[in-house]
């Protein structure tokens, strides 16, 4: 802010130094040349005379030239010195004036000055504001060399008051500092309006910042103004929103991860205990606790196995191995593989294929996509339900549909489908074995092949899974 002003206050100076002293010599110039004309004549009647040394005609002359241009005339020979004076007081004086050694040393016909009358000091128009001093009085000095016969043989000096224009000069100055003054009070108000204005959403910014340093990402801007600023706060708040849902669903994925872990090692630890302080346990139910625990121990394998996968698409590194396959022999592969599940449960499942679909992709992970929705179908379809799997192609795209008439999805759990450990029923998922990792799987796998995945479903009603792959060609 001190910067500014010091800018502003400079930049004024040298205007209104340079304003001083245009105003200045435009003013002098104009005196110049009214001075000037009246003393050139007056030296050019003179000359003769003062080559004659004709002093009564000189003097004649220069009383009668001193009314006439309202000034007091002196006459100076080669030397300097006056030889008659208008006034009748300085006779024999020598006078150093730059405006008379201007003349009889340079050779100049005419020139002009201003000088204060008091000290003689001479006026500088390029520096009139440091100029100023109270009761100072001011005298301009305009000088013509007196030429008879090509030589210079004296100097006539007309010395006039300059009050008043000075007096015009001040007042310019007055009014230019009044400026200043206004200007100043003007710059300040508006670099304050402005450093606010700029330096507001950048404090804000910064708070922000600071507090999402702090491991707060529920941080958030004002969105203010237009254009850089904005599109940066905007940036901000969506940067900081990303970061809260990514902490959150760290924290959660780490609960639900713990959770599910620890269920299973809470029950192995239960049942190694009684084995350990019973005994002399019955041989069958011991078998029955070992079984129990086995059961656990691949389940706790099927969940570490599915977060080993999850931790893998989720860093980004995961390479797919394409080939040129049928998803219809997938489809019918997996179906086969299911059978004996589907017989045991007296289920029916019927395939509805239209095409081969073929495709260029990774075949143990489309394979994995498939059987997990197929399986789930069975695994949630009472006994004696029917399972429909049907594949057709659909442009350029496969739609693989699977659709069970299981107790079907509430709408409320709809969005949340394919979040990691989200079941609908967690204790009937766990009584089934599920991971509730499983769809969650099967979206990340179905994305990087470039397809999308949803679910239609109402409650009692069944559910319905809908992939669509598009189909590239090796």
């Amino acid at each position: 802010m001190l910067a500014f002003l010091l800018i502003v206050g400079l930049s004024f100076y040298a205007m209104a130094s340079s304003l001083s002293g245009m105003v200045g010599d435009y003013l002098f110039e104009q005196r110049i040349r009214s001075d000037r004309t009246s003393l050139e004549t007056l030296a050019a009647r003179v000359a003769p005379l003062l080559a004659d040394d004709d002093a009564e005609a000189l003097h004649s002359q220069l009383l009668s030239a001193g009314g006439d241009l309202g000034g007091r005339i002196l006459l100076l020979d080669q030397n300097g010195k006056v030889q008659l004076d208008s006034y009748g007081e300085m006779y024999g004086a020598r006078l150093q004036y730059s405006e008379i050694s201007n003349i009889l040393v340079r050779g100049q016909s005419v020139d002009y000055g201003v000088h204060e009358l008091d000290s003689g000091a001479e006026l500088d128009t390029s520096h009139l504001l440091f100029m100023r001093r109270a009761n100072a009085a001011w005298v301009g000095y305009c000088t013509a060399g007196v030429v008879y016969a090509s030589d210079i043989i004296g100097v006539l000096m007309l010395v006039s008051p300059v009050q008043e224009m000075m007096q015009n000069l001040y007042q310019l100055q007055d009014q230019m500092i009044l400026i200043f003054v206004l200007i100043a009070a003007a710059a300040l108000l508006c670099a304050l309006v402005f450093s606010r204005v700029i330096t507001s959403p950048i404090a804000g910014l910064t708070r922000g910042i600071q507090r999402m340093a702090k491991g707060d990402f529920s941080s958030r801007v004002r969105v203010r103004g237009t254009g850089e600023m904005k599109q940066l706060a905007l940036a901000f708040n969506s940067m900081s929103e990303k970061l809260e849902t990514l902490d959150q669903s760290r924290n959660q994925f780490v609960s639900n991860a713990s959770h599910e872990l620890k269920t299973p090692l809470a029950t192995m630890k239960i049942m190694i205990e009684s084995l350990i302080y019973q005994p002399d346990m019955d041989k069958e139910l011991r078998t029955e606790f070992m079984s129990d625990i086995n059961s656990e121990i691949d389940r706790l394998s099927a969940i570490v196995s599915d977060l080993l996968t999850l931790v893998q698409m989720d860093s980004e590194n995961v390479k797919l191995t394409r080939e040129n396959l049928s998803i219809a022999a997938l489809v019918k592969e997996n179906a086969h593989r299911l059978q004996p599940i589907i017989d045991q449960k007296g289920q029916q499942m019927n395939l509805t294929i239209t095409d081969s679909c073929d495709i260029y992709a990774d075949k143990s992970k489309l394979n994995q996509v498939i059987y997990n929705l197929m399986e789930n179908a069975v695994k949630y379809t009472q006994g004696g339900g029917q399972i429909k799997v049907s594949l057709q192609r659909q442009g350029k795209e496969a739609k693989l549909t699977v659709v069970d008439n299981g107790p079907g999805i509430p709408k409320e759990n709809l969005p949340h489908i394919f979040d990691r450990f989200y079941r609908v029923d967690k204790a009937r998922s766990r009584e089934k074995g599920g991971t509730g990792l499983g769809l969650s799987i099967v979206h990340q796998l179905v994305l990087l092949h470039g397809g999308a995945i949803r679910v239609e479903s109402e409650e009692g009603k069944g559910a319905a899974f809908i992939v669509e792959l598009p189909l590239h060609q090796g």
